[in-house]
């Protein structure tokens, strides 16, 4: 790359959001890291910079508003700029909907709906002063087929295609907009779930077709990697055996 090109991502300290930023700062670009938990904010900072990347951190709960602005002020505070973020937080408690788990029902509103929309209203305002940037958005196949179980989870990442298109067609020439939707991948997603059965048979599923989220991190670079006039709108990624 002609220069460097900073990226924040969100839910970056496991799963599709960590292996991003690995594979993001093996090809140069320099990343800030968004997530809960400091411990593997650290380590995971650590290991790109001893790598000879780039990366910093901030502690980020994307449930509050001021936490996505503090971690964008800080990229470009760090970096002197921000090219992309990319909105991966992400949590999937599903049950049925006769379980009543409403508390589920609330948190998946507030990571998967909400803290995406404050990912997008935290760097609009950076993108316009520059002139230019980019907004990924991990979505899921979950609302391309709705599945028992998946309901609200489903319709929070349906909402979030709603967002992403809406964003796409007001964002004019010089903002680029993406949205990627992944399938059965090899994460802890299942570490959210309260309901012990259906935990139990998502992990039956997961041991069957799911594919690790490199796969994913790959499609994210991709939409990256094009020139300015190139807007990548959608990528599906899942397993070959998935239904």
């Amino acid at each position: 790359m002609a220069e460097m090109k900073v990226v924040a991502i969100t839910g970056a300290s496991s799963g599709i959001g960590r292996e991003t930023a690995r594979l993001l700062a093996e090809h140069g670009y320099a990343v800030a890291l968004g997530a809960r938990r400091e411990e593997a904010l650290v380590a995971l900072t650590a290991e790109l910079r001893d790598a000879g990347g780039r990366a910093t951190y901030r502690i980020t709960d994307v449930t509050r508003r001021a936490d996505l602005e503090a971690l964008v002020a800080h990229a470009v505070e760090y970096f002197g700029r921000l090219d992309a973020i990319v909105n991966n937080a992400g949590i999937g408690p599903i049950s049925r909907f006769d379980a009543l788990r409403v508390d589920d029902w609330d948190a998946m509103i507030d990571v998967n709906l909400r803290g995406t929309l404050y990912g997008i209203a935290a760097v609009l305002p950076v993108f316009a002063r520059q002139g230019s940037g980019q907004v990924i958005n991990v979505i899921s196949t979950a609302g391309l087929k709705i599945l028992p179980t998946m309901g609200v989870y489903a319709a929070t990442k349906n909402a979030v295609r709603t967002v992403t298109e809406a964003l796409r067609q007001e964002a004019g020439p010089n903002l680029r907009v993406t949205e990627i939707s992944p399938g059965v991948i090899a994460t802890n997603f299942g570490d959210s779930i309260t309901d012990e059965g259906v935990k139990a048979a998502l992990g039956d599923r997961l041991k069957g077709v799911a594919i690790p989220p490199d796969a994913i991190a790959r499609g994210i670079l991709f939409a990256l990697d094009q020139p300015p006039e190139v807007e990548v709108g959608s990528i599906v990624i899942r397993p070959t055996a998935q239904d």
